[in-house]
């Protein structure tokens, strides 16, 4: 075969090449127009930038995906800001246009019946403007928004009241769906942040600049300072126009505008803007990035060449959305494909209407799930329909000022307000003001506003205050007929004037009397508390006391008064005319434990003294009488009895000083007993009286009625006072002769009673807890945490005592009754630890004492433990040495000398009593005067017992301790002197 040159190969290549393009370039246009319609404001500069913004998204578009079979071709309809417009080039749309989609309208209200009319079509209505909340309540699958609802910035606004500290806000919105749709999405999120909202303002899309500045003027006359904005710019222009002309931009008002405002500022005129200084805006956030800005820079060059005369083209988040929205439904087009983009009409008929004519599209479904599936990056972020609605919720919180906005922070629903986006502490939920920039109010201050002031049309509060008979100390209405003036006095107004005194600003205000409908003494507090719940009062007055039920309907200040309930009830004079009175300085436990402690000690005394004193020896009852007689006497320190022991000085001294102690203490409360008048209360628990079914009283329209219900206390039972004097001849006539056995009483009238009567009646019992005297104010009303603050500084100095020593009287004047009622007997609580001493010491003597005994005597103990026999033996044995005299003893070696004239006794150390058996003399203790020697040193000395000494391995006794007998004769002066040195005379 011959080979092709290659010169010849390449250009054979480049002729099928280029005749492949020129087929190509000739071949016929194979894309598919879908027709989509756009309804819009076309006089409006949202919808000249919408449109705009439409084609251009579909030029880029395109121009990025050339290969897309489909084509969107726009057919534009100007609504002309007019429902019925919006809805007749809707219908034509789709019946004439045979539309696959719309995209618009631009206002809420515009959108339902266009909303209803592309559901029967099944023709998506693809909105970028159209924020209502309630249009999601429609619930039609074929709207779609593509911009942020309204409900989704009320928790971001309700953040910066929470920051603030703003207790109350007044909405203003425009009267129409698209104003009244954010409101009650709005006042939830403001009353979880604690703020009331009192007042809406609704401005009508039609009112005239004298309408607005009417308005304006009613909201002067309230004390909400805090207004939030909620309509189109044409209206919230004039309307922040006017505020500024009748001084409402000035320092001290709050103006925060939502984001349908505050995303077109950039769309204002500079006399607009000039009006806003100082507001506070949430914006929708849209991060800036390259695209964003070429798009940008791109847009106004092109925007600006279409509409010369338009001088102010600046692009906001709503082109940008209009923007994506094209872009997502040119996506979603190519996806359905290239068939079935028609609307199947329905049978005509000559009865039919428009409307009941119109067809349906065959791809409405199909479209329907392509655009909730599209997703992409778009200018305005991430591009994502869920329930047809486009998830974006992070706002940008701006401050109007100069000729722009300036951003303080951020708002995110994770993370609350924020100042960086990217900041790392996002932990938490946070409200705090420290995160905000810094914010030039209106009026050009830098100091955050209170959110309220006083109204300056110098309107006065309307305070109310209670009529009531008894207790005027308190509150007190006189009315001067001559004059036909009212006047109102009493500690609890009083106090309120000088808290009022020390608010810094000025409040006018101005008593009414609350009385029944016979102008009487009111039934019940709770009726006047009611008032203001009900605004007929602007607050109330008097000595209302604080409770849960009544804080469901107002707000109360903190209480100016001490709190409490408590049982008052007479007194009884015990006197001293009781034959035992002598035994109630001492409680029963007292003297018991006493008793018992004197019988301890005498034991102790007798164990310790037993072996080596001879006055505790003896016959058992000589030993028993002796060791209590003793333990006794120490009582008016009387003891004779000498002791010996250490161990027994040791006890006895401690013990002496608890007797000391007991003694002195017993004489002091017998002496108060019998010269004090001893007082005390006829009752000492209220259930004392429930029990016994008394009679009690408690003060007319008082809450107390139903504490005293819950205690199961019968309603027969109950009597009502209306004043001191009525309570103090009800309690003297006692529950028997009609009167009462008790008063219950709140404290402040307790002090007033107490402070009147003395010593005639005495408090018991507090029986309930309260938070004592409030004023009274509307929920949520702003003066309540400045009064509060007030209240603490007037109860803090000395204006409070003053008027307390005014009104109620100097307590210290008068006896505290409390103070003549007589304290109880002494108890054992007050001596315990004294008895824990003597008792402490006792037994470690005796511990001690014992261990020496047992180891003394450890061989004769030992020796009959070994032997045979039963323990009981062993033990009797062994208490048997115990029961033998301590011959080791220093007080057996020694004979006790005493100055005198003679010898008043003679001791034989070692010596026992004489058993029968014994040839031995008895003890010279047995005789009191020896007229003879006791021994006969001439005759044998026979071998003593065992008890005088030790025996000597032979049986003779060993050498016995010299013994000096001292023997008196009388009538003799010589004292004869006979030494015993060894076991012979």
């Amino acid at each position: 075969m011959q080979k092709i040159p290659t010169g010849i190969a390449f250009s054979f290549l480049f002729f099928i090449i280029l005749s492949k393009s020129n087929f190509l370039a000739k071949a016929p246009n194979t894309t598919i127009a879908v027709n989509v319609g756009v309804i819009l404001d076309f006089d409006t500069w949202t919808g000249k930038m919408g449109l705009s913004c439409i084609n251009r998204a579909l030029a880029d578009f395109y121009a990025s995906h050339n290969h897309y079979k489909t084509r969107l071709h726009l057919h534009s309809r100007d609504s002309k800001c007019d429902v019925v417009e919006a809805a007749a080039a809707a219908l034509d749309l789709i019946k004439n246009m045979e539309v696959q989609a719309i995209i618009g309208p631009q206002n809420s209200m515009q959108a339902k019946f266009m909303i209803d009319l592309g559901e029967k079509a099944q023709v998506p209505i693809v909105s970028f403007s159209a924020t209502s909340p309630p249009l999601t309540s429609l619930r039609s699958p074929y709207f779609f928004r593509v911009a942020q609802n309204d409900s989704s910035q009320v928790k971001a606004i309700s953040a910066i009241v929470q920051a603030f500290g703003w207790r109350e806000a007044v909405p203003i919105y425009v009267d129409n769906s698209f104003g009244e749709g954010i409101i009650p999405n709005l006042v939830d999120a403001l009353q979880n942040v604690d703020a009331r909202v009192p007042y809406q303002s609704i401005i009508s899309p039609s009112a005239t600049d004298d309408q607005i500045g009417e308005e304006l003027y009613k909201l002067m006359t309230m004390q909400t300072r805090v207004f939030i904005v909620h309509m189109s710019t044409n209206i919230s222009s004039r309307l922040f126009n006017k505020a500024k002309e009748i001084g409402m931009m000035s320092e001290g008002y709050i103006w925060i505008t939502t984001n349908g405002i505050t995303n077109s500022l950039s769309s204002l005129e500079r006399s607009v803007l000039d009006s806003m200084q100082g507001v506070l805006g949430v914006k929708t956030y849209v991060s800036e990035t390259n695209e964003l800005e070429n798009f940008r820079v791109r847009w106004k060059s092109k925007f600006q060449r279409d509409n010369p005369t338009i001088l102010t083209t600046e692009l906001n988040v709503l082109g940008l959305w209009a923007y994506d929205a094209a872009s997502a439904l040119a996506r979603a087009v190519e996806k359905v494909g290239t068939t079935n983009f028609y609307i199947e009409q329905t049978t005509a008929s000559r009865n039919l209407t428009d409307l009941e004519a119109i067809g349906v599209s065959q791809n409405g479904p199909k479209l329907y799930e392509a655009l909730l599936g599209t997703r992409f990056t778009g200018l305005a972020g991430d591009f994502s329909l869920v329930n047809g609605q486009l998830q974006s919720s992070t706002f940008k919180i701006i401050n109007v000022n100069g000729i722009g906005e300036r951003g303080i922070a951020f708002w995110t629903p994770e993370n609350g307000l924020m100042r960086e986006l990217n900041s790392r502490n996002t932990s938490t939920y946070s409200t705090s003001k420290k995160i905000l920039g810094p914010i030039i109010w209106p009026g050009e201050s830098s100091s955050v506003p209170k959110g309220w002031e006083v109204p300056t049309n110098g309107k006065k509060l309307r305070i109310g205050v209670p009529v009531k008979k008894g207790f005027s100390e308190f509150v007190k209405v006189t009315h001067d007929a001559n004059t036909n003036k009212t006047q109102v006095t009493g500690y609890s107004i009083d106090v309120f004037n000088a808290v009022m005194e020390t608010l810094p600003y000025a409040v006018s205000y101005e008593f009414i009397p609350f009385a029944n409908s016979n102008g009487g003494s009111i039934v019940s507090y709770n009726d006047m508390v009611y008032q203001v719940y009900l605004g007929k009062f602007d607050a109330a007055v008097g000595d209302t006391t604080i409770t849960a039920n009544r804080s469901n309907f107002v707000d109360f200040t903190l209480p100016y008064t001490e709190s409490g309930v408590t049982l008052v009830v007479p007194n009884r004079d015990n006197g001293s005319k009781n034959a035992w009175i002598f035994l109630k300085p001492l409680s029963w436990e007292l003297w018991i434990t006493s008793g018992c402690f004197f019988v301890f000690i005498g034991f102790i005394v007798w164990v310790l003294e037993h072996r080596i004193n001879e006055d505790f020896r003896g016959p058992p009852s000589h030993q028993i009488g002796t060791s209590l007689w003793y333990s006794f006497s120490t009582l008016v320190f009387a003891q004779r009895e000498r002791v010996v022991s250490n161990f027994t000085r040791f006890v006895v001294i401690i013990w002496v000083f608890v007797v000391l102690i007991l003694t002195q203490s017993y004489t002091a409360s017998l002496t108060s007993l019998l010269t004090v008048k001893q007082l005390q209360p006829t009752v000492t628990d209220i259930n004392q009286l429930i029990k016994n079914g008394e009679r009690v009283g408690y003060a007319g329209g008082s809450f107390i009625l139903g504490i005293l219900k819950e205690m199961k206390f019968d309603e027969n039972k109950l009597i009502i006072y209306d004043s001191p004097e009525e309570c103090d001849q009800l309690l003297l006539k006692g529950s028997e002769n009609g009167g009462i056995a008790g008063a219950i009483i709140e404290n402040p009238y307790m002090k007033l009673f107490l402070g009147q009567y003395c010593s005639k009646y005495t408090m018991v019992e507090s029986i309930y807890k309260i938070d004592g005297f409030g004023f009274v104010f509307p929920i949520g009303s702003p003066l309540v945490s400045d009064m509060s603050r007030a209240i603490l500084n007037v109860r803090e100095g000395k204006k409070m005592k003053e008027i307390e020593n005014a009104w109620l009287g100097n307590q210290n004047n008068c006896t505290n009754s409390n103070n003549q009622v007589s304290s109880a007997s002494l108890s054992l609580a007050s001596f315990w630890g004294l008895f824990l001493i003597a008792g402490v010491a006792s037994l470690l003597s005796l511990i001690i004492s014992m261990s020496m005994f047992l180891y003394k005597e450890r061989q004769q103990i030992l020796i009959h433990f070994h032997s045979e026999g039963s323990i009981l033996r062993r033990i009797h044995h062994t208490l048997g040495i115990f029961d033998k005299k301590d011959l080791k003893s220093h007080t057996f070696r020694n004979i006790a000398l005493q100055d005198g004239t003679g010898i008043d006794s003679v001791q034989v150390i070692g010596a026992s009593e004489a058993s029968p058996n014994s040839k031995y003399t008895p003890s010279p203790s047995s005789y009191p005067t020896h007229t003879e020697p006791p021994c006969d040193c001439l005759g044998a000395f026979q071998m003593p017992p065992r008890e005088y000494g030790d025996l000597s391995p032979n049986g003779q006794a060993s050498q016995l301790a010299p013994v000096i007998e001292l023997v008196s004769y009388p009538n003799q002066e010589e004292i004869i002197t006979i030494e015993i040195a060894h076991e012979n005379c």
